[in-house]
Parts: structure tokens; sequence; C-alpha cells
């Protein structure tokens, strides 16, 4: 049984060889079946790579934000502690009982801004997808392809039935980064796309 699966995978090996040979003449592979790997289409595209800066930036804004908040409570907790002694015991416990509402309060309003933003960061990968769905579409049709696997899902494949690299290429080329919006609202084209 080991030497049939072992006598198999040695023919497919030399397929492939002799499919991948021919590379510098033929810029693909025609097949039914492509692969596609969607992570590095997103990270190595020009869109999704400032679709993850805008959000990085807006992730250390919000980095720094409860960093200066931490230090006003820690310094207003400070205060208060020290004005202790000269307090009369029940303004103490109305004014501590204040800052524990403040600090409750500023740590709801503080998650639930890291949640939005979470959100945005899911959002905006998502209308990134549908935006480059058509480009990909195209290629899948220029290729003759009926069916697109993610790479990672792929044991064995010639190399010339991955499309990432041109879809990044058409992704940079027609859609404008810069016109990102990473609240989720997705990409604008710089040309038409269809998914036809």
């Amino acid at each position: 049984m080991q030497g049939t699966r072992a006598a198999v995978l040695a023919v497919l090996l030399a397929a492939l060889a002799a499919m991948s040979a021919p590379a510098q003449e033929v810029p693909f592979l025609r097949s039914p079946v492509l692969t596609l790997d969607q992570e590095r289409l997103f990270v190595d595209s020009q869109t999704g790579r400032a679709l993850t800066e805008a959000l990085e930036d807006a992730s250390a804004a919000l980095a720094a934000e409860n960093r200066q908040i931490e230090a006003e409570l820690i310094a207003e907790e400070r205060d208060l502690t020290e004005r202790r002694a000269a307090l009369p015991p029940e303004e103490f416990r109305a004014m501590a009982e204040a800052f524990d509402e403040k600090v409750v309060e500023t740590r709801r309003v503080q998650d639930a801004k890291a949640r939005a933003l979470a959100q945005r960061r899911e959002a905006g990968q998502q209308a990134f997808y549908r935006q480059v769905l058509p480009l990909v579409a195209e290629i899948v049709r220029e290729r003759g392809g009926v069916v697109v696997l993610e790479r990672d899902a792929v044991i064995l494949s010639a190399e010339q039935v991955d499309i990432t690299d041109e879809a990044i290429a058409a992704i940079d080329a027609r859609l404008v980064p810069e016109a990102l919006d990473p609240s989720g609202a997705g990409p604008e084209t710089g040309g038409e796309a269809s998914a036809e």
C-alpha cells in the first residue's frame, strides 16, 4: 500500500516538474482549477496595506489615548488619597465613589472604542474582498478556470495555476489605495470590473 502511494506521488511530482519546465515560455498554465493565497492578496497589495496602515494608526492613537487617560486617573487617585486625611469621612466616601464610577465609565467607553476598531478592521477586510472579487473573476475567466481553491488547502499543484501575483498586480493597477475607507465602505475602483 505504501509502495503504491510512493509510486503515485512520484508520478505526480514528475508530472508537475514537466508542467513547470516550460514556465519561461508560457506565462501560465491553462487549468480549470486555480489557486489563490487570500492572505497574501490582502497583505501584499497596496490597497490591503493601506487599510492595514490606517487601522494600525487608529489603534496606536487609541493606545496613546488609553495611556494618557490611565496617567490622569492615577494622578487623580493619588490626589484623592493625599486629601483623605483632611476630608470628613462622608465627603471622602462620596468623592471615592464618584472616582470609582468615573473609572468604570471610562473603561466602558474605551472598551467600546476598541470593539468599534475591531469591527472596522473586519468590515474593511470584507469590503476589500468584495472589491477585488470582480478582478479575480476576470483573471479566472481569462485563464479558463472554473474553480479557485485557497492555496493553503492544496497539497500539491503546479506553480502556474496560482493566480495570487496576477491578482495583486490587477488590484494595484485598478484600485485606489488612497480612497480606502477603513470604516468598511471599501476602496474605490480605478477602472471598471465585472464579476459576470
